[in-house]
């Protein structure tokens, strides 16, 4: 079933998947995979876009 889209513009840059779990091959004692977790780091983990600020131009 679809979801539905919210009005507040998804990241660009992670498409509203701010954080991953990176596997890196290797165990853990227990047996688990040891893994990494990576932020975006232009949306610094929120998923979303931030409106961009107001620039003033000229003098």
């Amino acid at each position: 079933m679809p979801q539905h889209a919210s009005n507040t513009p998804v990241c660009r840059d992670c498409d509203g998947f701010p954080v991953v779990a990176i596997t890196t091959g290797t165990r853990n004692t227990d047996g688990t995979r040891a893994t990494l977790t990576a932020t975006c780091q232009t949306c610094k983990g929120t998923g979303r876009r931030t409106a961009p600020a107001v620039v003033r131009a000229g003098r």
